[in-house]
């Protein structure tokens, strides 16, 4: 196979648009901003004038699906989310759409219009709609496995800043902004203190985008991405690319799963040989410890996403016991029962969107409410566990 990125001039001196080769095939590649009016307008532009067979857009069936169906998001099953432990993925997909949305009103554009634009544009051309970029499920999935557990605590409070960030934005920053692909940039700056987190979600995203842009169907492709993607789409042209990895989930780290029955049997271990070598108040003041610890900061966590008293209740009850089951979570068990008491309605779902705008709409809509209630009250359940380690060792010796 052949390619050549450089074998044709652009048909305009927009710095945007690129214009590439691989094989029989034309790729018009236009880089975007997610927020920009202009490259709305751009895309419209192009794909009226080229009529090209396929039109390749930056997205995943799930994320055509949330900008084309307003109701996707009351198909959501939570309680599957939460018995499957997607909900921390569920969550930081719902913060990265937050991101854009809030940008998106300050920019007076709906974010993904470009994306929106490019498809009635194709439809109104008779070109294919071809979608090209990995499923954002797969891409969260693969970060957070190949992740170790502090780059994890750093990318989802670098997430919670971002949130906060978006209120003090400036007008010379919106300006700045209209000229890139706003979320690619959040990204990129994650990755620049995450290398592990920018491999996954930028560079595998790169490859994945440059493959399935050059096998699109026809001869005459119009191709439209974010423009953070552009150089790595460059980078990775003419470069054979797995596509059957970077589809696939990587397996569960072996030392975490070894961990998650080791800590258990060795706590357990603790609390015999508490008893055996310094009689049942040392074991019992071990215990204790444990529970303590356990239970307040889970129920500290609930505390925290506002969970229903009874959710808090309940996340100090079963922490404890989660804590020493390598098959259960106190998050799992809290989130149901806050899921349970505040019942989210249909109006919740609805409201989703708008309520993500908001730093306070994700306390106040249920349904967020109900995944930090997961999220934090095993963040919680996880620092009792390590805080009660050293506390019932010092009772020991």
């Amino acid at each position: 196979m052949k390619a050549n990125s450089e074998n044709s001039l652009p048909m305009t001196e927009n710095e945007n648009i690129h214009h590439l080769r691989f094989e029989d095939k034309e790729v018009i590649l236009i880089g975007t901003a997610h927020v920009s009016q202009e490259s709305a307008k751009l895309v419209e532009e192009v794909i009226e004038a080229e009529k090209p067979d396929t039109v390749s857009v930056e997205l995943c069936k799930s994320r055509y699906d949330s900008l084309t169906q307003k109701s996707r998001w009351q198909d959501t099953d939570l309680l599957k989310a939460i018995k499957e432990k997607k909900a921390f993925l569920l969550l930081s997909n719902l913060m990265l759409t937050s991101f854009q949305r809030r940008l998106g009103r300050k920019l007076g554009i709906k974010p993904g219009e470009e994306i929106l634009r490019a498809v009635q544009a194709a439809e109104k051309a008779g070109s294919a709609v071809h979608l090209a970029d990995r499923d954002i499920r797969t891409t969260l999935s693969r970060t957070w496995r190949l992740m170790k557990i502090w780059t994890k605590v750093k990318l989802f409070s670098q997430l919670i800043s971002s949130l906060w960030e978006m209120e003090d934005i400036t007008a010379e920053q919106i300006e700045e902004m209209k000229k890139k692909d706003v979320l690619d940039s959040l990204l990129s700056e994650i990755g620049a203190t995450l290398p592990e987190v920018r491999r996954i979600l930028i560079d595998e995203r790169d490859q994945y985008l440059a493959f399935k842009i050059r096998t699109a169907p026809g001869r005459k492709i119009v191709a439209v991405v974010g423009a953070g993607h552009v150089p790595g789409i460059h980078a990775y042209w003419s470069e054979p690319v797995d596509i059957e990895s970077l589809d696939q989930m990587p397996p569960k780290g072996r030392l975490l799963g070894v961990l998650k029955w080791v800590i258990p049997a060795g706590i357990m271990g603790l609390f015999v040989a508490g008893f055996l070598g310094s009689g049942s108040e040392a074991a019992t003041d071990m215990v204790t410890w444990w529970i303590l610890t356990n239970a307040a900061l889970a129920a500290l966590g609930a505390a925290a996403a506002f969970g229903h008293p009874l959710t808090i209740l309940s996340a100090g009850a079963a922490a404890p016991l989660t804590s020493l089951n390598p098959m259960m979570a106190a998050g799992w068990v809290a989130g149901l029962v806050e899921a349970f008491v505040s019942r989210p309605k249909v109006r919740d779902f609805e409201s989703l969107l708008d309520d993500i705008t908001s730093f306070k709409g994700f306390w106040r809509n249920k349904i967020t409410r109900i995944l930090m209630v997961v999220v934090f009250t095993n963040l919680g359940s996880s620092l009792g566990t390590f805080i009660a380690i050293p506390l019932m060792l010092k009772v020991l010796t």
